[in-house]
């Protein structure tokens, strides 16, 4: 691990200025669960890190009826998944929450930091790059991808995004506000995400010199669940999830929003899946075909064409979950 500044600003306008002053070689430090082992396997090399465990504007979940739900960027999951708030009008959220990795991560993890962590991929963190080339070639397509995607995957970005919140926030409507020098913007969260196409590019709509403050999540009256599949019940990355709200009239489907996770560069949204679920009953067999619908355009590489069956099951029992169907 090599020396670096650590500086502890009191708020959010101090610590983009230090950001800015660190001449892109300053990195953010929420929760420190992904960060710091990046940096122990020489994968990042800050020079600065801006701590935001003492900011406190970054703090804080506040629900109010009628305009939703604020949740500050170093909220920890613990925090989100234990509010009541949380817990009465976004179950599916509290769903995602509860699965993330360990209690003791939970405890550190940030909400900011679940959106913003870095890829899994194993090329990645092996200090091949966020694209795995190596002499202009991905070494994913002929490499071992057992673990990549399966949509959106045509080049040169192979990599899955890892977040278990991403998803469900991105189901619900939630928006993400970005703080930098030039002063706060805001963005639905599906524009946060963004897939690569060079070396160099991130994986996220995030300028060296911005932070996330807070993410906004819209009132819902539908129906919300998550589910997710991994390889073990105890701790472990999950390998296809699904996040689903439904907007029901009586027993029919009148709208769908699916999302995927861990099957593509970015939290995948279905239409073919909300289109086959609209003005449906909710049942086992209307599930299942929803979820053919959310992988018909799968592109499985040579290692992953199991992902294509448990992304269709996670997207069926997520829909089952919503609507109350065991």
């Amino acid at each position: 691990m090599e020396a670096f500044e650590y500086a502890q600003p009191a708020t959010s306008k101090e610590a983009v200025t230090l950001l800015a002053q660190g001449s892109g070689g300053a990195q953010v430090l929420a929760g420190g669960s992904d960060l710091l082992a990046l940096i122990k396997e020489s994968v990042a090399a800050p020079k600065r890190l801006v701590s935001l465990r003492n900011a406190r504007d970054l703090a804080g979940i506040q629900y109010r009826p009628g305009q939703g739900l604020r949740i500050g960027a170093i909220v920890t999951i613990d925090e989100l998944g234990a509010n009541p708030e949380v817990r009465r009008h976004y179950p599916g959220l509290v769903q995602a929450a509860e699965e993330i990795g360990s209690p003791q991560i939970r405890n550190v993890g940030t909400v900011g930091g679940n959106l913003c962590q870095r890829p899994r991929c194993w090329y990645y963190r092996g200090g091949f790059g966020l694209l795995a080339m190596q002499d202009g070639k991905s070494l994913v397509p002929n490499g071992d991808n057992r673990y990549h995607a399966i949509l959106g995957n045509s080049g040169p970005a192979y990599f899955v995004a890892p977040s278990n919140l991403a998803p469900m926030l991105i189901a619900l409507g939630a928006r993400v506000r970005l703080l930098g020098p030039q002063g706060s913007r805001e963005l639905p969260l599906e524009k946060f995400f963004v897939i690569p196409k060079a070396e160099g590019e991130r994986e996220h709509a995030l300028a060296e010199d911005e932070i996330l403050t807070e993410v906004i999540v819209p009132p819902t009256t539908g129906r919300s669940a998550y589910y997710e599949l991994r390889q073990k019940a105890q701790f472990d990355w999950p390998l296809a999830t699904a996040a689903v709200v439904l907007q029901m009239d009586g027993h029919t489907v009148k709208t769908a929003r699916i999302v995927m996770g861990q099957v593509a560069p970015v939290p995948w949204l279905s239409p073919e899946a909300e289109q086959a679920l609209a003005g449906k009953t909710v049942s086992a067999e209307a599930a299942g075909e929803a979820g053919k619908a959310a992988v018909s355009k799968a592109t499985p590489l040579s290692g992953n064409s199991y992902k294509v069956t448990l992304a269709r099951v996670a997207v069926k029992r997520a829909i089952l979950r919503a609507a109350g169907i065991a």
